[in-house]
């Protein structure tokens, strides 16, 4: 088996994203979808629960090595998160998503079906 080789740039990536995910609050900014926010309260925080502890990153569903997307499901409803990365204006793509000092990251929480 080979080992992964991880720059020191994704992981910086990796790290920040990892943050955001896990904390909900710190180092972006959280979007829900019309359809995920439709969901009964208890649905909505069981599945951002899931989410949170989701590590099941693998070459298939995280070929970059960035832990930005994932999804999870919880009593049969499946949602989907994706991370994007946006200057401070939040009008234009970053230049360098590991710079947290020009990077704003947005987590976008949908149902499947809404993608």
């Amino acid at each position: 088996m080979t080992a992964t080789v991880i720059s020191p740039t994704t992981l910086r990536i990796q790290l920040l994203n990892n943050l955001l995910r896990k904390t909900l609050i710190l180092g972006g900014q959280l979007v829900f979808t019309t359809g995920f926010r439709a969901l009964p309260p208890q649905q909505q925080m069981a599945l951002l629960g899931l989410m949170q502890d989701f590590d099941d990153f693998t070459a298939d569903n995280d070929p970059y090595g960035e832990h930005d997307f994932g999804s999870v499901e919880h009593e049969g409803i499946r949602v989907f998160w994706k991370i994007d990365y946006y200057d401070q204006s939040l009008r234009y793509r970053s230049d360098d998503p590991a710079d947290s000092t020009q990077t704003r990251r947005v987590l976008t929480v949908m149902l499947a079906e809404e993608y």
